[in-house]
């Protein structure tokens, strides 16, 4: 829309939010009744992250996923995240008002020397390390397949507990679609993107989808 000559646009940042979502459900269209009261606004937030609707064909729940993360997320909880994007993605007040925190070994000193010394990949390691923390309760994968699949050995094994909830959307042509599908066959609260697509952003819009939703439920 132009005024005498200028561009008109939105300047304020609740507003230009808040028509996003409002395109989003127009969008969808019929669709937004495919998902339940506590699916959709985490479809809406990772539609509103990539601007891409096909997320909303391709996202999966599992094993009452959403609500064992509320409440591991209310109760305070760590999250281990396989690339330092997620844990720089998330939002810090969000997270404080749970005494949750975030974190990525990745670039640990030590994780480096052991993916070398093993000849395996710095996720793998990661993800190994992170397990021996009782207090890691959500992982966020959006990066590597490799961290996805360590994760599942372990829990097949018995080597870590049962996790509160897993977010695994790994991105890419490499083992990616097979990794997410494979954690399928656990039986752990669970939310995917089937197929290639995933990545780091989408892994963030997720667990902000679930924590905003206790924002709203609370009245924070």
């Amino acid at each position: 829309m132009e005024i005498g000559g200028v561009m008109a646009y939105i300047k304020v940042p609740g507003d230009i939010e808040k028509r996003s979502f409002e395109i989003i459900e127009e969008e969808m269209g019929e669709k937004i009744h495919q998902f339940s009261e506590q699916e959709l606004p985490i479809v809406k937030r990772i539609i509103h992250t990539s601007a891409d609707f096909e997320y909303g064909d391709l996202i999966e729940f599992q094993n009452n996923a959403i609500q064992s993360g509320i409440e591991s997320l209310r109760k305070g909880c760590k999250i281990y995240c396989d690339t330092n994007m997620i844990v720089n993605g998330l939002s810090k007040p969000a997270m404080s008002k749970f005494a949750c925190s975030a974190y990525c070994l990745v670039s640990d000193k030590e994780v480096i020397e052991e993916a070398k010394k093993e000849g395996l990949t710095r996720s793998i390691v990661g993800i190994r390390k992170a397990a021996k923390d009782k207090e890691t309760k959500i992982f966020i994968i959006g990066n590597a397949p490799t961290a996805l699949y360590q994760l599942k050995e372990m829990i097949e094994r018995g080597e870590i507990e049962r996790p509160a909830l897993v977010i695994g959307v790994p991105v890419g042509f490499v083992g990616a679609a097979e990794s997410k599908e494979a954690f399928k066959s656990l039986d752990v609260p669970y939310i995917t993107i089937n197929g290639r697509k995933g990545g780091s952003t989408i892994g963030v819009g997720i667990l902000h989808g679930i924590l905003y939703q206790i924002y709203k439920r609370e009245g924070f």
